[in-house]
């Protein structure tokens, strides 16, 4: 692949990154004569229709993202099976090497990288972009500490199809969130999600879950709880431990609602750490702790607990005494309605979320809390997933009485679904698939097309949109008749023996040869091609062209007419 030149301007210099889904080679752009990063998708990608229209929608809108954090996209193509994205050559290391060499790495460092990435997002988000592959092997820094967030477009283009392709999963299943393991609905805290699992790794080391297989990891995000990062490194202030369990809670409620909130709160532990130090975090309440007259009011509660401990050993008597001396603490800091909603003066209780998890969490979450659970009807939702509490009477945060039942309602998933992908499949295959979804088969038509009979080429709804459960979907399968086609390349303005190399091996023959002179275009190289690249035409077609001569000769002098009248008033001497 080294020194192709792809659309007759990127020139392919040398391979510099090889990952699941492409390949990225350092190139040089010959019109701007600058370097540039090309990098093109592997051939078990190209051969699904819908994956190579999705991958270059969604690069195409990537390519409008601008931003220092972002890595640019300068043009999407495609050349014969050759798809491609031209991007911003970085000088610099990727976050995964500089962890290897580093890691665990100095929470500074953690938050500036983690601040920058998140700036990213941001930007994408504004933009309706969720990006569904946020890792280290995905974020560059720069020689100069530039943060660059990488691989916009083709993730989505992914996901829009498959998570697979033969036993390889597309993706980084040690960053997924829950909602991608269990293949739930995504949105912008998916990504957020994965930031959390990479500030992790920038802290401990180490990712927080890892198994023998992609599957067994997945299942690890959607099942199990995070070994709290100061666990394995006790350097890290406190502060920034609950924002990276935050950032990595299962629920996506729970989570940062979006990358400014997260933005926001890696500022103030910034603030905070660099203006006082790591030690104020050890309280849970910063307020709190930054009471000038802390330590003279612990002493004096101190002092008043052990004093009328002394005076009265009943159990009922401490309770009160303790209870009153918190809510003393809470109100020094501001915390007085904390306590009364915590119920230490009041026969109720705030009622607990449950929303958005199991049956069996929410009835032992309850119950853990004095609270009985009743299970209402299940009904549809498009917010929650199926088998999930998708809404709960009271709400939560709402008053109720000790020992109250709370009512839940379990999610029966979405009342319209996503219509599954067909296209791919064999005819004989779809009605039970589709019948296994949910969805029925409908009109079924045939198209002449050089794919094997049978073969589904298009499907109505598509893939992907929103259609109740029972729908019909009408598909399009080829006849197996129709001849193949290819796609014509590029060669004007190339060497006719580079032109002609390019058209056989885009699966042409090489047609007739034209001669003429052309000023701009240096003798040998192609002026015209018969056919128009990026068009479509049969394979085996011959291509005709035109080659240059080069520029014109200048035409010969005219004779001197003065000369050519001596010439003719000479005459020869007579002999004598």
């Amino acid at each position: 692949m080294a020194s192709r030149i792809l659309s007759g301007r990127y020139e392919l210099l040398e391979k510099i990154g090889d990952g699941g889904m492409a390949v990225v080679y350092k190139g040089r752009d010959k019109l701007l004569n600058r370097f540039i990063a090309v990098k093109i998708l592997r051939p078990e990608f190209t051969k699904d229709a819908t994956f190579v229209e999705n991958f270059k929608r969604e690069s195409q809108a990537a390519a409008g993202l601008s931003h220092p954090n972002i890595v640019g996209v300068y043009d999407v193509g495609r050349e014969g099976n050759i798809n491609y994205i031209v991007m911003e050559l970085i000088d610099g290391e990727t976050l995964n090497k500089i962890i290897e060499e580093e890691a665990p790495m100095d929470y500074r460092k953690v938050i500036d990288i983690s601040k920058q990435v998140a700036q990213a997002l941001r930007v994408a988000h504004k933009n309706k972009i969720i990006h569904r592959d946020v890792k280290p092997h995905n974020i560059m820094i720069t020689s100069d500490g530039v943060v660059k967030l990488a691989d916009f477009g083709i993730v989505r283009a992914v996901n829009d199809t498959t998570l697979s392709t033969g036993s390889k999963i597309v993706g980084s299943v040690h960053y997924f969130s829950p909602e991608q393991a269990r293949g739930n609905y995504v949105d912008e805290r998916s990504d957020i999600y994965s930031l959390g699992i990479v500030m992790y790794e920038m802290l401990t080391g180490r990712v927080p879950f890892d198994g023998d297989n992609p599957v067994t990891v997945a299942l690890k995000h959607i099942n199990e709880e995070i070994i709290p990062p100061r666990e394995l490194e006790p350097g890290i202030p406190p502060a920034l431990e609950r924002c990276v369990m935050k950032a990595t809670n299962k629920y996506q409620t729970k989570r940062y609602s979006s990358a400014d909130e997260l933005i926001q709160e890696l500022d103030n532990i910034s603030f905070v750490t660099d203006v006082v130090g790591t030690s104020i975090f050890e309280s849970s309440d910063i307020v709190e702790r930054r009471n000038k007259r802390r330590d003279e009011f612990k002493k004096a509660v101190e002092d008043e607990v052990n004093t009328r401990e002394a005076q009265n050993k009943s159990k009922r008597r401490r309770r009160i005494i303790l209870a009153i001396l918190i809510l003393l603490l809470l109100m020094a800091a501001g915390g007085g309605f904390t306590a009364w909603k915590m119920g230490f003066f009041s026969d109720t209780k705030a009622a607990p979320d449950l929303l958005d998890m199991s049956l069996k969490d929410a009835e032992r979450n309850a119950e853990s809390l004095g609270f009985k659970i009743k299970q209402g009807k299940d009904i549809y939702s498009s917010d929650y997933a199926e088998g999930r509490v998708c809404l709960q009477d009271p709400e939560p945060g709402t008053e109720m009485p000790k020992e109250g039942t709370i009512t839940i309602n379990i999610s029966k998933g979405p009342k319209e679904g996503l219509v599954p992908k067909v296209v791919g499949m064999h005819r004989d295959d779809v009605q039970k698939f589709l019948e296994a979804q949910g969805y029925r088969l409908g009109n079924v038509k045939e198209k002449t097309s050089p794919e094997k009979a049978g073969l589904v080429l298009e499907q109505s709804p598509e893939a992907g949109s929103s259609a109740d459960k029972e729908t019909k979907i009408d598909i399009v399968i080829s006849d197996g008749k129709g001849k193949e086609m290819a796609t014509v390349p590029s060669v004007t303005k190339l060497s006719k023996k580079e032109a002609e190399k390019l058209i056989r091996s885009a699966g042409f023959e090489v047609g007739e040869h034209t001669y003429s002179y052309d000023e701009n275009i240096p003798k040998g190289y192609v002026i015209w091609q018969q056919y128009q690249a990026n068009s479509q035409l049969e394979k085996g077609s011959t291509i005709d062209l035109e080659i240059s001569k080069g520029p014109e000769p200048p035409p010969p002098p005219e004779p001197d007419p003065e000369e050519t009248e001596d010439e003719d008033n000479s005459s020869t001497v007579p002999t004598t």
